[in-house]
């Protein structure tokens, strides 16, 4: 910045306080009386400095033009129109446009706190920076990836490589292959589960009785040896043996792992020791229940499968209203039901209790036709009930789509920004060895 005489100054601060600024070519006149309702602010500093101490204000502005008496400030013409609304409204807008970061950094500059804020920026800004917080992860996951010749030891550098080989499917052919292999087993253990309740398939035992093929056996084995094999390399080569144990997906693979092997100990019990057979066999068909939670595998697989259950989970409140008025519905009438038939000598309803099944199938346009009402107030009651059920579970989809496309897009984007992020620290660091090279 040039220097400027000291009696320069004298005409662009009038006595009133009043000073002109020029925001990067966007020319402002500000009264003295609006910029001191915020004296802390910068442009109240420069109100309130003494025109004789020019050391002052070259730390308050970028420049100054003696011959228009303006103050310069190199900085985003746009945003300053939107903090200036704070010496006349008390409020700040984020106008559309702007990005929120950066204008919080505008505001820090001119020394006006976040407090006057409007409360639908400060959400809008909260949520740009969980953004920007979980671009920052992404980024830090993808370094992690490309930095494993750089680990101290080779214990590291192969904990490093089996987790990228065993989590990170885009990392190399070699876990695009492990990725589907495991997808497919899922798939072969599910349909295997389902197929070996076929009585066709199955065989007899000693007993006569029929119990799964000794093939479908086979391929359960296989499967389950192949997900556990998975499993223990994952928490071997995790970084975080603690997260890694926490995790919801982690702890769904170890509850579809561990009934094989409390079901195969207890088979081995009940043969060699004084073990009841018949409670031996109770507790298999029990733990054989817990097999179905492999197919919850698949959405360590699938993005959509996440991104739907973070939908269902932003929708929390609109599902709470859906079970609120459902409950509501079911109440009023199967009360309504109850009351209505209790004059039809063969009446299906035989308490309200007993009315809720019917209301909660009529209400969610099933309809078994189990039980279904036979005087003429019933049925007008049951067509009233049919539409409140269609008009409740309408109401909250439109809402639960809009958070599973938002979320979507927003990954999406969230992705996209990791990758040029990393290509621009990429391009910086190159730069900076050129540099260094040529000196």
């Amino acid at each position: 910045m040039w220097a400027v005489p000291k009696p320069k100054y004298r005409n662009a601060l009038s006595e009133e306080g009043d000073i002109t600024v020029n925001i990067g070519g966007v020319r402002v006149v500000l009264f003295g009386d609006d910029l001191k309702r915020y004296p802390e602010s910068r442009l109240a500093e420069l109100s309130n400095c003494s025109a004789h101490n020019p050391e002052l204000i070259s730390t308050l502005c970028d420049d100054f033009d003696p011959g228009r008496n303006e103050f310069y400030f190199d900085r985003d013409p746009d945003s300053f129109k939107c903090i200036i609304d704070v010496y006349y409204f008390d409020e700040i807008h984020i106008k559309s446009g702007i990005c929120p970061i950066c204008f919080i950094k505008e505001m820090e500059f001119w020394k006006i706190d976040q407090s006057v804020l409007d409360e639908c920026c400060k959400s809008y800004l909260s949520e740009k920076e969980e953004e920007l917080k979980e671009i920052a992860n992404k980024v830090k996951a993808i370094l992690e990836d490309l930095d494993v010749d750089q680990c101290i030891t080779r214990t590291q550098r192969c904990q490093r490589y089996l987790w990228r080989l065993m989590e990170k499917p885009d990392s190399s052919l070699a876990a695009r292959i492990i990725a589907i292999a495991s997808f497919l087993s899922i798939l072969v253990s599910a349909v295997v589960m389902c197929v070996s309740t076929i009585p066709e398939l199955q065989v007899k035992n000693a007993e006569g009785k029929l119990v799964e093929h000794p093939t479908m056996e086979a391929i359960e084995t296989v499967c389950m040896l192949w997900f556990t094999t998975e499993f223990v390399l994952r928490l071997a080569s995790s970084p975080n043996k603690v997260r890694f144990a926490l995790s919801i997906m982690n702890i769904i693979d170890f509850m579809a792992i561990m009934p094989f092997y409390v079901v195969l100990s207890l088979t081995l019990l009940g043969t060699t020791s004084m073990m009841e057979l018949v409670n031996v066999q109770q507790a298999v068909q029990a733990l054989r229940i817990m097999r179905i939670a492999r197919i919850f595998k698949l959405a360590r697989h699938s993005s959509g499968l996440q991104t739907l259950t973070y939908a269902l989970k932003r929708s929390l409140k609109e599902l709470g209203l859906l079970l609120m008025y459902m409950g509501v519905g079911i109440f009023v009438f199967s009360a309504l039901a109850y009351t209505m038939e209790q004059s039809h000598p063969e009446t299906l309803f035989r308490s309200i209790p007993q009315s809720f099944w019917w209301a909660i199938i009529t209400m969610t346009t099933v309809g078994y036709g189990d039980i279904y009402p036979k005087t003429t107030l019933g049925k007008c009651n049951a067509a009233v009930s049919f539409l409140c059920g269609v008009i409740a579970i309408a109401l909250p989809i439109h809402p639960i789509i809009n958070n599973f496309v938002v979320f979507y897009n927003k990954q999406k984007v969230l992705e996209t920004a990791a990758k040029h992020e990393v290509e621009l620290m990429e391009l910086k660091s190159g730069g900076q060895a050129r540099k260094k090279g040529q000196e």
